[in-house]
């Protein structure tokens, strides 16, 4: 058994130099050509508040957390709100500066340079339209934007910036299609948040939020679409909110709400089994898969080792207590005040997580082994390519 593990380990060890090599070459390569050796120009990012970098603000965001527009959010980093939902930057942000790209505008800030691409992710976003929960009664869904809205801005960018578009045709230069990176963040989370104990079954709510995710990556693919990453969802049940208001023999074995992870593990499961459809579909295009399920589980039982202390409480909250986290005085308003540390933490407002999180899920995205196939094959296939 230990001849067959060091043998792995070599093989691994050996696809992974030759990686590096290939990527050193093209690079050396542009240079010499005077190219760019920038991968990507331009990245679009889909999703909801984990990547929303101010499409909404305190008046037009999620109900419970109706007060990103004020201090504290923002001050680890900008030093200001910017209506992200952190203590500031988004993993969004974190793989932009690795591109060496700016951080990427809002879509709704119409003043915005997008040259270099465009931020569509909009807070309390649903996978299933807004329509679905109208219609089954679910009112927790205030908010009206779903995939599909966010589709349709994409739509109306591309047709902005000159490109013509019809049911079965796309004319537009490559560069803003076909060599742009698409990051499809978190999406499908608030399907479920707002479907929690109602008469809607979550088998429903699974196999249509993924259908939803599947149909909106398979748009982007039939306009050109190459390079996809898409982030499955992570342990929902891990956060504050989740915690305060689930009993405490509701748990599995990361401490978690267990009804809440469960759905989260079987939706990854089956959107994971579809994704392998659309590249069967589709092998001219790089897909990605960011394991989120599995990075944070990593990170959630061994916090230490990347500087944590505190998994559970809500560093920005009301009352103290065990999570330090009241429904009606959230993050923002005028009762809640910040710890002192947010690196130290996990969960910022009970509901996303630390800037620090968010830059340790980036950097096992990027370097470590959660993604499938892995970041460096998508980059070295972006410089090859041209």
């Amino acid at each position: 058994m230990a001849n067959i593990s060091f043998t792995s380990s070599i093989t691994k060890f050996c696809l992974i130099t030759i990686t590096a090599i290939l990527i050193f070459f093209t690079l050396s390569t542009a240079k010499a050509k005077n190219i760019s050796t920038k991968p990507f120009q331009r990245i679009y990012a889909f999703g909801d508040a984990e990547t929303d970098a101010g499409n909404t603000k305190s008046s037009t965001g999620p109900t419970i957390f109706r007060y990103v527009s004020n201090h504290p959010y923002g001050q680890t980093f900008f030093g200001h709100p910017t209506n992200r939902y952190s203590d500031g930057r988004l993993m969004i942000d974190f793989v932009a500066e690795n591109l060496s790209l700016p951080y990427l505008p809002p879509y709704l800030n119409e003043k915005a340079n997008k040259s270099h691409g465009v931020n569509f992710a909009f807070a309390g976003s649903t996978a299933l339209t807004h329509n679905f929960f109208v219609n089954n009664n679910l009112t927790l869904d205030t908010t009206p934007v779903s995939l599909q809205t966010q589709l349709g801005w994409f739509n109306e960018f591309l047709e902005s910036e000159g490109c013509k578009i019809s049911p079965s045709v796309l004319e537009c230069e490559a560069e803003y299609v076909t060599d742009a990176l698409f990051w499809v963040g978190e999406i499908g989370a608030n399907d479920y948040a707002y479907s929690y104990r109602s008469s809607v079954p979550t088998k429903t709510i699974q196999e249509l939020a993924t259908n939803s995710v599947i149909d909106f990556l398979q748009a982007l693919l039939n306009k050109g679409a190459k390079y996809i990453v898409v982030q499955g969802l992570h342990p929902t049940g891990c956060l504050t909110l989740s915690m305060e208001v689930t009993p405490t023999n509701d748990r599995d074995n990361m401490g978690c709400v267990a009804s809440v992870n469960s759905r989260i593990y079987s939706h990854n499961t089956i959107l994971q089994a579809k994704l392998n459809g659309l590249r069967e579909k589709f092998p001219q295009a790089i897909i990605l898969y960011a394991d989120y399920w599995n990075a944070f589980q990593h990170v959630f039982q061994n916090p230490g080792e990347y500087g944590f202390d505190e998994r559970f409480k809500a560093c920005c909250g009301t009352d103290g207590g065990t999570y330090n986290f009241n429904v009606l005085f959230p993050c923002g308003s005028p009762p809640s005040t910040a710890c002192d540390n947010p690196s130290k933490y996990i969960n910022w407002d009970g509901g996303h997580l630390t800037e620090a999180m968010y830059k340790v899920m980036t950097r096992l995205f990027i370097t470590g082994a959660f993604c499938d196939p892995p970041w460096s094959h998508l980059i070295s296939k972006k410089m090859q390519s041209g």
